[in-house]
């Protein structure tokens, strides 16, 4: 038997008075640490009901704890340092199907939902051939879509290389260059960039890739919908043309497809998205009529007692107005839209990682890759656009095995979509009634109806007409008169 701290969501606090053999990893649960193999059960219960923690048992070996499995990919002690850092249990199927054929110096194809552990399938291959092999330079470069989630990969690569020696450079824009510049002047051996701002710095001078031996792309698939093909292409012209490609995203769209075709050699291909849906979110469709949207979802807040949710809107100004709208009803919620400056969009996503915004409204800018802990719900406040979109937007809940629910608010124009996603999950979506509170009849004013009597009108007193171009009233004299 093994035995997992999971952290009460209603405790916040016990971090700071964790006992020394437990430690808190990213996804809020402790794990026994080594010295921590020697608890009994009994001692093991007494601690967890001293510190607020909830002790679960299953069947595994306790050896586990000490990422064991991890160590059959005989990384670097370094590494495997950094993974114990990561508090990293043991490998998820993507990672466990493409790290040692990555680890061998093939190309990858990998295909998983989100949330099921890619950033670490790249980045520890790619650490340990930075480690084995000692150069100066650039030679791992990450292209990603999205600025957040280009944050998210360096600071979970930045973890998993603590121990070594290895730099790594955020490269995004809507921020100032001044700061890029001066982390590439330290030259990194790894960078994770946009596709936007790393060409502006290349066609600078200021950035050159003819030494990267490993290139990634994730979410490519995205980049294609974000029209970053051109600007990818123009990227992968100044690379060199030995080096080892590994492309992951959640879907295959017949575009990248093509251009995985170009840019793989003999991959190894792990498709994880199309096998099955994601079996950790529940799915549900409410039928609703747009002037009602705001009122269903304050009924869903309020009746599935949902604690921390994302949901999605089709414009940035709509998540703007409904986070205001939330705001004033007594929610703390905060929107995440392509109108904010940089600053203001890390706040946002810091905020809501941290709870102090229980409610994020974001557009489809938040839907690819972005890691937020503990997301119990998503809510589709409008349809996506897309089949793909809808994959994307429900796998922000259910994370790392965790159960998620999704709603969704279906209109009569969207039901060729719904059938199309059920056709995907290849089930029906089951659909939640809701009845919108009826809004009390006025009735008619009129001089039968003493409640309601008739307001007096109000006679204007219109004024006298004005002559054009004078001012002065129609009949009045412009002038003395001519004299006859």
């Amino acid at each position: 038997m093994g035995f997992c701290f999971d952290k009460c969501y209603s405790i916040d606090s016990t971090v700071a008075g964790a006992p020394p053999g437990l430690r808190r990893n990213s996804r809020i649960s402790y794990q026994i640490d080594r010295a921590a193999h020697t608890f009994t059960l009994a001692c093991v219960c007494c601690v967890g009901r001293q510190h607020g923690v909830h002790v679960r048992r299953f069947r595994t070996d306790p050896r586990s704890f000490s990422v064991s499995d991890f160590s059959n990919f005989k990384l670097g002690r370094s590494i495997q340092r950094g993974i114990e850092a990561a508090a990293f249990v043991e490998p998820r199927p993507i990672q466990t199907q493409t790290i040692p054929a990555a680890l061998a110096g093939r190309d990858i194809l990998g295909l998983a939902h989100t949330g099921t552990g890619k950033t670490a399938a790249f980045a520890l291959p790619l650490l340990e051939r930075l480690l084995a092999a000692r150069r100066p330079g650039l030679r791992g470069l990450v292209v990603a879509p999205t600025r957040e989630l280009v944050r998210q990969i360096s600071e979970e690569i930045c973890t998993l290389a603590r121990f070594t020696t290895i730099e790594v450079a955020s490269i995004f824009g809507g921020v100032s260059q001044h700061r890029q510049i001066q982390a590439l002047r330290k030259k990194p051996q790894v960078v994770v960039a946009c596709p936007g701002r790393l060409l502006d710095l290349m066609q600078q001078q200021a950035l050159h890739l003819s030494q990267v031996e490993m290139l990634v792309l994730d979410e490519a698939d995205h980049m294609f919908d974000m029209g970053f093909l051109p600007d990818l292409r123009r990227i992968l012209a100044a690379l060199p043309a030995q080096r080892q490609n590994l492309l992951f995203s959640a879907t295959m769209p017949r575009e990248i497809r093509r251009l995985a075709d170009d840019l793989l050699n003999d991959p190894t291909v792990v498709d994880l998205a199309q096998s099955r849906p994601v079996a950790t979110v529940a799915h549900a469709l409410y039928p609703v009529e747009e002037t009602h949207k705001f009122g269903l979802l304050e009924h869903v807040l309020a009746s599935q007692r949902v604690k921390y949710a994302i949901v999605f809107t089709r414009t940035k100004h709509r998540a703007k107005r409904l986070a205001q709208q939330l705001d004033r009803s007594g929610h703390r919620a905060v929107a995440l839209q392509g109108n904010m400056s940089q600053p203001q969009r890390e706040r946002a996503m810091q905020g809501f990682r941290k709870h102090d915004f229980d409610i994020l409204v974001a557009t489809d800018i938040a839907a690819r890759g972005i890691d937020v802990a503990c997301v119990s719900h998503v809510v589709n406040f409008d349809m996506p656009g897309t089949i793909d979109a809808y994959t994307h937007r429900i796998g922000r809940t259910g994370r790392s095995e965790r159960q998620g629910t999704a709603y969704t608010f279906v209109t009569a124009a969207d039901q060729s979509l719904v059938r199309a996603v059920e056709r995907r999950l290849g089930s029906s979506i089951p659909v939640e009634r809701w009845s919108a509170p009826r809004r009390r009849a006025t009735p008619e004013r009129s001089d039968a109806n003493p409640t309601y009597p008739r307001a007096p009108r109000r006679h204007r007193r219109h004024a006298q007409p004005r002559n054009r171009g004078t001012g002065s009233p129609a009949g009045a004299a412009r002038g003395p008169r001519r004299q006859a």
